[in-house]
Order: structure tokens, then sequence, then C-alpha cells
């Protein structure tokens, strides 16, 4: 049966594709690991939510995202968690089943993996943490998170107003100038970003002649008909379809990458479709793929999106992670801290040579706002005085350039 293991990214989604019993790939690929079948099924699982959820809350919209990016992100900063954040944030990504140090092993050979996968196809997959330079973080948790995820780490001063240049620089680097903006300002109190970027360039396996792309009609969900250029190829495809939709894989390259498409029936919508899909499902569907002969028409399309990611996760079971009952004290020890925002953008140009997809994740954390109580650093030079209360009488006056007690 045709079988896949990584992640979607669903209605003109990139499917990673790993070893497929009917199809001989012409470079061999070793197998994955038990354990990493099992997060790139706890991967797809979080991928599946998380578009359902945006879905939910977009309505009407174009939708594009990265469910990689996202869960890597946020896999980073899990090794920051401890307690019942910790538990919420495993729970939510589909973790549940693995320890860290699993998640952690997997997400490493993973990454490896597919960046040499397909030598005709680009991958790009990078890392970064950047904290506030005069707090001092966990060892261990930056250590983890260059190892498994050879992350950049560097410290900077967050008030100076060209941090946020040099992490955009960063992004704008990291996904070949398609994103090139993650963060406006830096607030003042935030002291961390994990941000994950994507850069993807794949060219099609069977190309469409340019000369074929005519000009032609497009229904929209609302009945609404606009124009756009359609590409036009007759090949032989991996297909699927039942009473529901259409489904079609076109490859990349050496075959390793795919688009998958999914077409709903008349009658039928997209939301009929996306309210269906998990893993099991979708990888059910895949396993009934036959090769036939047959014609797509396919829209060419540029899309740029992005989305704050906050309210999602929250429903999602994350909740705890933004709220001030946070624990990443595996990241800070003092604690008081929690993640601020999660902001996603991506990018995806489709056209007859093929496919150029980028996406970026930042996590930002930040300092709780703590109804009985409140964290003051003072970590540079600060006044104090002594005084009576009750007459308002100053006793003393003074500050503290460089503080000894020997």
């Amino acid at each position: 049966m045709f079988k896949k293991y990584f992640s979607p990214l669903i209605f003109v989604l990139l499917v990673f594709n790993y070893c497929s019993d009917n199809i001989t790939q012409p470079n061999e690929v070793r197998q994955l690991t038990n354990i990493e079948k099992q997060v790139v099924f706890s991967s797809d699982e979080f991928g599946f939510k998380l578009f359902k959820k945006i879905n939910e809350f977009e309505g009407e919209k174009n939708i594009f995202i990265s469910p990689l990016s996202v869960s890597m992100a946020l896999g980073m900063t899990l090794n920051g968690a401890a307690g019942t954040t910790y538990d919420a944030m495993q729970s939510a990504l589909e973790f549940s089943e693995l320890t860290n140090q699993e998640i952690n092993e997997a997400y490493k050979s993973l990454i490896e993996l597919l960046i040499q996968i397909d030598p005709k196809v680009i991958l790009q997959i990078a890392n970064s943490i950047w904290y506030r330079d005069n707090w001092t973080f966990e060892q261990e948790f930056i250590d983890l998170n260059k190892k498994y995820f050879n992350a950049e780490v560097a410290g900077l001063d967050f008030n100076d107003q060209n941090a946020a240049n040099i992490i955009n620089n960063w992004v704008d680097q990291n996904t070949n100038g398609k994103i090139n903006k993650i963060i406006d300002i830096i607030p003042s109190d935030a002291i961390m970003y994990l941000i994950n970027a994507i850069y993807f360039k794949g060219t099609w396996k069977y190309e469409f002649n340019k000369e074929n792309t005519r000009e032609d009609i497009f229904t929209m969900g609302n009945g609404e008909k606009i124009n756009c250029q359609m590409m036009v190829h007759k090949n032989d495809f991996m297909y699927y379809n039942n009473s529901d939709f259409q489904a079609v894989d076109l490859p990349y390259g050496d075959g390793h990458f795919s688009m998958t498409i999914i077409l709903p029936g008349s009658d039928k919508n997209v939301d009929d479709i996306i309210g269906q899909l998990n893993s099991t499902i979708f990888n059910n569907w895949l396993n009934n793929y036959e090769e036939k002969e047959g014609t797509i028409q396919l829209p060419k399309f540029k899309l740029e999106y992005e989305y704050l990611l906050n309210d999602v996760l929250k429903a999602l079971g994350m909740e705890i992670a933004f709220s001030n009952h946070a624990d990443f004290t595996n990241l800070y020890k003092p604690g008081g801290v929690s993640i601020s925002k999660v902001k996603h953008k991506t990018f995806v140009q489709v056209d007859e040579e093929g496919t150029e997809a980028a996406a970026v994740t930042s996590v930002e954390v930040g300092t709780t706002s703590i109804s009985n109580g409140f964290i003051m650093r003072i970590d540079k030079p600060f006044i104090f005085l002594i005084r009576e209360s009750n007459s308002g009488s100053l006793l003393f006056i003074g500050k503290i350039i460089k503080p000894v007690f020997n």
C-alpha cells in the first residue's frame, strides 16, 4: 500500500514522503525508527488539530500553515516547561506517550533526514533562540536546544532599537527573503524568542507546460466567480476518489516530496472534508491511492499568510502556558515567566515549474503579571532610601553602582 509518514499542510499542502511500498524511489531511504514514527504520527495529529481550529477561527479565508514549524518552535519551548505546564503542552502537541528525550532525539534525526532526502528539492530548517542579554537562563535548556534542534543561541540588548532588526534579518536569510519580518517591536516584558524557519523549493517531477496555461474561471465557496490562470497537465498520477472527494499527489524532484490536493465532491465543501481529518483517516486515504492516467487543472496561486496562534493553542489545551500559572522553571529557574505570543507567518507560490514555500514561527516568552506578587530584577545601578514613614523623614539616600560585600 502507498504509505507516507510526515506532516501534511492541508488544502494544497506539502506532504513529506519517506517511503512507498508501491513506488520505487531512486535513492534508498532508511526506515524510520518506531520512536520517529510515533513522533511523526503525533506531529500529524497536532497539525490536523491546529489546521481545523484555525479554520474554525478564520472562516472563509485562505489559510496556509506549517504544522512542522509550529510544532518545532513549541518543541524547543517544551524543553523549558515543567509540571502541569509541561503536561499541557505535551498533550496539546500529541506527545503524551513519549518522554522528552525521545521527542528531542526523534526531532533531531528527522530534521537530518528531511533536509537531505531529495537532492532535487531544497528544504532548509533553521532554529534560533534570542534572549535578553542581562538575564541568565538554565544552561540545560540552552544545551538541549543546541544539541537536538541545532538552535543558534544569542543574547541581545532588547532595549536596543536594532534588536528586532537583527532577529528579522535572521528570519529573512533563513527563508530566502520570502518572509522578512516576524517581530514588529520587542515589548519591555519580553525576555526570549524561540524561532523556527523553514524554506522549501521543489520543482515538479512532471512540470506543467506554460503554453497550456490559460485564463479560466474559479468559483469560490460563496458562489462568486473570479478569473484565474489555470495550469493543465496530463500524466500518470497517484490518485484516489470516493463519494466525498478526489485526491491526487503531484510529486517534486525525485518523488520524496509531493503536493497532495483534495477536491470536495459536488455535494461537499472544504469544511466537510476538513472536519474528517486526522492522521489515521488521512493515512487510510493514502493507502487507497492507485496510479492512474489523468489530467490535472490547477490554478496558479501565491499567498502570504499571518496568524497569531495564542487563542488557537489555548483552545487546544495549552492555556496554562500563557497564564500567570505557567511553569517554565526549566527555562528560567526563578519562574514568573510564560508564553506571551506565538506568531506564525507563511508564504507559498505555485506555478508551472513547482512550488516555493516558507514558514516562520516565533514563540515569545515574557514575564508574567502575577496577582499576588511581581518580579523586580535589580540587576543594574539603583537608588535606595531609608525613611520614617509616619513623619516622612528621609534618613538616608544613596545609589549603588557596584554592589560589593566582603
